[in-house]
């Protein structure tokens, strides 16, 4: 599901301030007001959630609700990159460029130099577009998990056709495996992928199955291997798009979840060159081990200056 609110920011921003008065502790993420795209207003992403799917996500009608409406929707969504892209498809070339800019300055501090063969696990894979234009470059092999169908059979039909079985193994870039699951039911093979790459499909998992997809997919990554998370941003909080049944989060938030997941952000970038009425985007490499220099970036405060919102 690779567009998860590519939208644009045509909503509302939250009356309420992240902070609380001076002398009073800082709100986190998770705390701060948010809204939804009809312009209902929460106190906080606690009040939203237990609106969607009841008190601790207990209420297993609404939970199943929630996922089924997403589904929903991008089953009515065409298999093209217009069609994963909401309509943005004229921003594939730019996310690419950006993403691979950035995932070329971690591969050589994380792995070295020396050749090795590389394994990706594509999260949200949609019709694989991030693997065939960016991953496929760069790994081995390539793992796609996609919970909507035709998209996953467009991955499989565009991808048969470019892959190098005829190179030596060692050489060869292919995508390898195809599954068509949700990412709050997966679990990677231990030890099988050098880097897990999920990029505008997390918004759809409650807090409760981000965590634990997180804590998952972590015995997934060989040593040394990282996340990139790649997602929307809000100025604040969060914003709830009742269309497709996802949440866009604010940095402060994507920070307090990393932090209940166990995971470090290694490295951080905002993508650039985006249309100026979408959300804006970042990318987080994240690490399991806490950085070595005593840098954790899950402490440091960063100032988010999306787009001017056009009325």
């Amino acid at each position: 599901m690779h567009a998860t609110a590519l939208l644009p920011l045509q909503f509302f921003i939250p009356s309420s301030p992240l902070f609380f008065r001076c002398g009073a502790r800082r709100r986190t993420g998770m705390e701060a007001s948010g809204l939804d795209s009809n312009g209902r207003q929460f106190s906080s992403a606690g009040e939203m959630w237990r609106e969607e799917i009841g008190e601790g996500g207990e209420e297993k009608g609404k939970l199943v609700d929630w996922y089924n409406k997403g589904i929903s929707y991008w089953q009515g969504v065409e298999a093209s990159v217009e069609g994963v892209l909401g309509g943005y498809g004229c921003v594939n070339d730019v996310d690419v460029k950006c993403s691979e800019a950035f995932l070329k300055t971690i591969l050589p501090v994380r792995f070295g130099k020396e050749k090795r063969r590389l394994v990706a696990l594509d999260c949200g894979s949609g019709i694989g577009r991030v693997t065939k234009n960016l991953l496929l470059r760069h790994f081995n092999e390539v793992d796609l998990v996609e919970p909507v169908s035709h998209f996953l059979e467009t991955a499989r039909e565009n991808l048969s056709q470019n892959s190098d079985n005829n190179m030596q193994e060692e050489e060869s870039h292919k995508a390898s495996n195809f599954f068509c699951i949700p990412l709050q039911e997966f679990t990677p093979e231990t030890g099988r992928y050098d880097v897990i790459w999920i990029q505008w499909c997390i918004g759809h998992l409650t807090d409760q199955d981000f965590i634990s997809f997180f804590k998952r997919a972590k015995a997934g990554l060989k040593p040394n291997g990282f996340f990139i998370v790649k997602e929307n941003i809000s100025r604040t909080g969060f914003v709830l798009d009742k269309d497709d049944q996802s949440i866009t989060r604010s940095d402060l938030y994507f920070r307090d979840l990393f932090e209940q997941c166990g995971l470090y952000i290694h490295s951080i970038r905002d993508q650039k060159e985006m249309p100026k009425e979408l959300f804006a985007v970042k990318m987080y490499c994240l690490v399991t081990e806490k950085p070595k220099n005593g840098n954790n970036l899950n402490k440091r405060k960063h100032k988010n200056t999306p787009g001017i919102i056009k009325s």
